[in-house]
């Protein structure tokens, strides 16, 4: 039978999104009557923004664990638990994958999200990259790509899901059917809401500088923005390009009219047109982003310290002071002076004690990202 190839949401609940290896541990140790209360962590060694908190929580809620984690939104560095749990093994084995998968997936795009931020500085960065990954995974996405810093989204199940405006210009396809840029820009321009910015794309079929003359000429003051989504083959000296479009603008006192570019934009190309540029469209880069490469191990087995060999022992915390000098310790000593513990539970017993927000996470990652050298990400 033909269709869409979604995992129902009730099937990841229930724990059925898992590795088999999983499946054969649990019949073992019920099989052997052997079910250890247990602290697990979950770290990276790499550093990131985190994120996936909320759909982790709602993985989780409910099962007779305790659990405790940063906050969304939170610089986390390499070799710190973000995540710790706390129960009897087989109460939340089969849920390892399904976790991690949640919680690297979109941790690495908050990530990639907040190094595009802080290379545009006040730039404005739009994610434009779903249409790069499969459609039941749009939300998270935009979620992740907006928590990490992105000024804006295009996908309307964003805006569906999380209440993020969904923005974005037009594509050539609609210059195409029109067969001429002047009647797909007036078209645009006639028909959509007044409030929706005239942003016009002008690379379809000829010289950007010319079709942005020509824009300019069709639209008038009603022209916003132009867009340049021109393919990095066919773009030569790009920052040339967008000069001289810049310089023709600013000749016809047109100052006003903002440049925005996309088509396989980076944090590379972001910090060499940064000053010349009004906003970039972000795709692929953010949305097919390598994952954070979290795991989770056992450190602790019915009060025994326990660890594998390369990961480190006990139950832990971390605290942070505010230059980012965190420590990580061992979670009964004393704790330092003047610094704040992150780890903080969010789950008693299954039961959920916290609240989540997408703009507090947001806000959170924007007020840190301006201390932090660039390349500490």
């Amino acid at each position: 039978m033909t269709d869409l190839y979604n995992v129902d949401k009730d099937f990841i609940r229930d724990g059925k999104t898992t590795d088999v290896y999983l499946n054969r541990t649990e019949e073992i140790l019920r099989d052997k009557g052997v079910n250890p209360f247990v602290v697990a962590e979950i770290t990276a060694s790499e550093r990131g923004v985190f994120s996936g908190l909320e759909e982790a929580v709602c993985l989780l809620e409910g099962l007779p664990i305790d659990v405790y984690a940063m906050e969304e939104g939170t610089f986390f560095m390499e070799g710190e638990p973000v995540m710790r749990i706390e129960g009897n093994y087989l109460d939340f084995c089969r849920y390892e994958t399904s976790l991690l998968g949640v919680l690297c997936h979109s941790t690495a795009i908050s990530t990639k999200a907040a190094r595009i931020k802080k290379a545009a500085k006040n730039r404005k960065v739009l994610s434009f990259g779903t249409r790069r990954q499969h459609p039941s995974i749009a939300g998270l996405i935009e979620r992740s790509a907006y928590l990490g810093g992105m000024d804006g989204i295009s996908n309307t199940a964003g805006e569906e899901m999380f209440g993020i405006e969904a923005s974005g210009t037009m594509p050539h396809s609609l210059v195409i059917c029109f067969r001429d840029q002047e009647k797909a820009w007036s078209a645009y321009n006639d028909v959509l809401n007044k409030d929706i910015p005239r942003i016009m794309l002008c690379d379809t079929y000829s010289d950007e500088k010319d079709e942005v003359i020509r824009a300019i000429e069709e639209l008038g003051d009603d022209l916003d923005a132009i867009r340049l989504d021109t393919p990095s083959s066919r773009r030569g000296d790009f920052r040339e390009i967008i000069m001289e479009i810049r310089w023709e603008l600013d000749l016809r006192n047109r100052e006003d009219v903002e440049i925005f570019i996309s088509g396989g934009i980076d944090e590379e190309d972001i910090l060499e047109l940064r000053d010349i540029v009004d906003g970039f469209g972000v795709g692929t880069s953010v949305s097919g982003v390598f994952p954070i490469d979290f795991g989770m191990d056992i450190v602790m087995v019915d009060g025994e310290y326990s660890a594998k060999k390369g990961k480190y022992s006990g139950k832990k915390q971390v605290y942070r002071w505010e230059d980012f000098d965190d420590a990580i310790m061992i979670e009964k000593e004393i704790p330092p002076e003047n610094a704040e513990p992150l780890l903080e539970k969010i789950i008693e017993n299954g039961e959920i004690k916290t609240e989540f927000s997408l703009e507090k996470a947001r806000k959170k990652v924007l007020s840190k990202l301006n201390k932090m050298p660039l390349g500490m990400l």
